[in-house]
């Protein structure tokens, strides 16, 4: 069913059972994804942005349909930590220093510690948190602890990585500069990107790929191709091009009837 995709969902839907009757959460959802690739997720409050995303986790079991992750089911792909996921908080253990926070699933796999002591620190280094080892996550900003939170979800080694708005709750200037170093990690490591976001611009400035979803149940409205180059700079955020992806993904949104909750 793969064919050599990253993942490979195939008319995939989800609904949940609740005292008021069936909540119909994700509809017919066709999606393939290749090695590498950057996709955003983006879509109004309740379109199952972040459904379907821990569907691929195995977190939420469809109702129909088929999904495979690597040529795996979600269920093996979590078994063989074949991906890392970075939720909308940090979710860091406050009574763990940075180091130990991002070693957590490493001690977990049961791996040494000199394994664990080069992970960590190779994977501080690629966020540039190197330094900030045994400091505790109240004494880092909100955008630092979200680097740490990255560093540890790549430490077990991913080739796939499932970012569920991780920078939703930060201010624009600490936003866009995560989003400059999330692109050059990108560049850095090759790994295979789901990104759920609200932000248009965001999405457009990430992607090599947009997926418009439509509200509840939520369908893919429409999929965009970024022609943006890989080496953009925020700077690129002013171009005709860029506004052109934009504007195509705000009228996929309008079109979806985006603006009904």
């Amino acid at each position: 069913m793969d064919d050599g995709f990253v993942i490979d969902i195939n008319d995939l839907s989800l609904s949940f059972e609740t005292g008021d009757g069936d909540v119909h959460a994700l509809s017919n959802i066709d999606l393939k994804v290749k090695p590498g690739e950057f996709v955003s997720l983006i879509g109004p409050s309740g379109c199952g942005k972040t459904t379907l995303l821990r569907t691929i986790a195995d977190l939420e079991q469809p109702t129909a349909g088929s999904i495979s992750v690597n040529g795996m089911s979600p269920h093996e792909a979590r078994m063989k930590r074949a991906y890392g996921y970075v939720f909308q908080a940090a979710a860091l253990y406050p009574w763990r220093t940075i180091a130990r926070n991002v070693s957590l699933p490493l001690e977990i796999m049961g791996l040494d510690a000199a394994t664990r002591e080069a992970r960590v620190a190779e994977n501080l280094e690629l966020v540039d948190l190197q330094g900030f080892e045994k400091k505790f996550p109240w004494q880092l900003s909100g955008g630092m602890q979200q680097r740490a939170s990255i560093a540890r979800a790549l430490a077990v080694e991913p080739d796939l990585l499932l970012m569920d708005e991780p920078f939703g709750a930060l201010d624009e200037i600490v936003r866009d500069h995560l989003n400059e170093q999330l692109l050059k990690l990108w560049a850095k490591t090759n790994k295979t990107i789901i990104f759920v976001t609200h932000s248009i611009p965001e999405a457009v400035y990430l992607s090599s790929r947009i997926v418009v979803m439509s509200p509840r149940p939520g369908r893919i409205f429409d999929i965009i191709d970024s022609t943006l180059p890989p080496d953009r700079t925020l700077d690129i955020r002013e171009t005709t091009e860029f506004h052109n992806i934009a504007h195509r993904v705000r009228e996929g949104l309008r079109q979806g009837h985006s603006y009904e909750d």
